[in-house]
């Protein structure tokens, strides 16, 4: 058993790919999986909860729940005082389920059919609550019995351990169940502090509503690290940035060159926005850039610039030499020379309103596919949405990305035959011919206006150092959000500060 960690590579499956696995790993093992799996659980539960006294694990009909009755057969027969609360339906539930159902009631572990609401009230923070009411293939919005389970376990002060993912979350978006994407759906689910994965690990624990609910991920592969070349990963957990040094024998010019062009005037509609441009340059500065240009669509320079970055009109910019960071702040007034950013720029990391300008102008739609076909890879591009940008330039709503990120990344990244990061909770990368990437570092902390500026131009910053786009944006992305997660508390997270932090 492993715990979660980006410090290596973890494939990430989805239900459909689980389910291929799981004869392939049963031929190989004499004992059942439900019975290795609930071994397993009640081996965490004793890890995560060595002095409960009180154990309540709610099950549901299906294999999750079978998996559950597994453990309360062990932790019954370890001294423990368990009670299950088993949440059935109509009709049988799966043949391995009811075996491991009977094997429990024959152990003589105290099941009943209902939440055992004063019992719960007696059970303190070392007492155990174990979720094993629904498994990964969970789609529905959640029934009332269900939702009465969830209720009790969230009230309860017990540590809460949930088996695969915790119920009323989406295995797959991290979304609530029945949602339909953001805050939508029944808005409930198990706020578990463990969570523990068997064969492999979901996508929705590392997204949206998932990284909130799943607490501490666990992984009981179950001998399924070597079957991994059977069944190929949906995508795979992004790797952590490790910073190289630069070499002795080296000047400005062999860290490659950054323009940054953005930060309309607040001539054009009132509302300034050139510190959205400044920001990414001054991210591309502190992240290693040899030289870094500033080229304010206002055609004007500012003065609380960073002395260290250049100001260039974007006439005089030799686009054709440079690694160009466009769209932060830019407003409406970007229009005008995206068309010249998408044809002459060597390097591209498209951002914010550069993104929004494409969505609305299929012409521009075409050139940026065209950058992939110029002159054969030399020209990489890299665009960094949001979920309501990505929905924009995909032609649907945000809840359409949200309910399958993987999805909307990848079909972006194939349109428009470029790297895509598409920010948000388990920020995906994604590439032509690659596996995606799920990015598990960064916190709540970032939800602030201009830290994806930032990212724009850190990401910049390494694709003009020599990565590919697809490596520059794992990687930074990765680093910003390590920067975000090693924050002091008692400091206050600003974009200024986040910049400025980047090495």
């Amino acid at each position: 058993m492993q715990r979660l960690s980006c410090s290596h590579a973890w494939p990430i499956l989805g239900a459909a790919q689980v389910r291929q696995l799981e004869p392939l790993l049963q031929a190989l093992s004499p004992t059942p999986l439900m019975q290795s799996a609930g071994l397993a659980c009640a081996r965490l539960a004793l890890a995560v909860a060595p002095h409960a006294r009180r154990i309540w694990i709610a099950a549901g009909p299906g294999n999750n729940g079978g998996d559950g009755m597994e453990a309360a057969l062990h932790l019954h027969q370890w001294g423990k005082e368990v009670v299950v609360s088993l949440i059935a339906s109509p009709g049988p539930g799966p043949a391995d389920a009811q075996v491991a159902l009977q094997r429990a009631q024959l152990a003589g572990v105290r099941i009943q059919y209902s939440v055992p609401t004063h019992w719960l009230e007696q059970m303190g923070p070392q007492d155990l609550c174990i979720d094993a009411l629904l498994g990964i293939g969970a789609t529905r919005p959640l029934s009332a019995d269900l939702r009465a389970c969830v209720e009790a376990m969230n009230n309860c002060l017990a540590t809460v351990l949930a088996i695969d993912v915790p119920t009323g979350l989406n295995p797959q978006s991290g979304q609530w169940l029945g949602g339909e994407g953001g805050n939508s759906g029944d808005g409930l689910s198990v706020q578990a502090e463990h969570t523990l994965s068997l064969i492999a690990v979901q996508a929705g624990l590392l997204m949206g509503q998932g990284r909130d609910a799943s607490g501490q991920i666990w992984l009981e592969d179950l001998g399924s690290h070597a079957q991994q070349q059977s069944v190929p990963p949906l995508a795979w957990l992004n790797a952590p940035y490790t910073s190289t040094p630069k070499p002795h024998a080296s000047h400005k010019g062999s860290h490659g060159d950054v323009a940054v062009i953005g930060g309309e005037s607040m001539a054009v509609n009132g509302m300034g926005m050139t510190g959205a441009a400044i920001l990414a340059a001054t991210a591309a500065l502190h992240a290693g850039a040899g030289r870094v240009i500033l080229s304010l669509l206002s055609g004007q320079t500012n003065e609380n610039a960073p002395p260290d970055l250049m100001q260039r009109e974007f006439k005089r910019l030799a686009l054709e030499n440079l690694l160009v960071v466009c769209g932060c702040g830019g407003g409406s007034a970007v229009q005008e020379v995206l068309p010249e950013v998408l044809r002459r720029s060597a390097q591209l990391v498209l951002d914010a309103d550069g993104l929004n300008a494409v969505a609305n102008d299929s012409s521009l739609q075409a050139a940026l596919r065209q950058r992939a076909t110029l002159q054969t890879a030399s020209q990489p591009t890299a665009i960094t949405p949001h979920p309501l940008e990505a929905a924009r330039l995909l032609g649907c709503n945000t809840a359409q990305v949200q309910n399958d990120r993987l999805k909307a990344a990848q079909e972006l990244a194939d349109r428009f035959q470029c790297c895509v990061v598409l920010k948000g909770s388990g920020t995906v990368i994604a590439a032509p011919n690659q596996k995606p990437r799920i990015n598990i570092t960064g916190n709540g902390r970032l939800a602030i206006g201009g830290t994806g500026d930032v990212l724009a131009g850190l990401v910049g910053a390494r694709m003009a150092q020599g990565l590919s786009a697809f490596d520059a944006a794992c990687a930074a992305v990765a680093q910003h959000g390590q920067v975000a997660d090693d924050w002091p508390p008692s400091e206050a997270l600003t974009a200024s500060r986040l910049a400025h932090r980047l090495v």
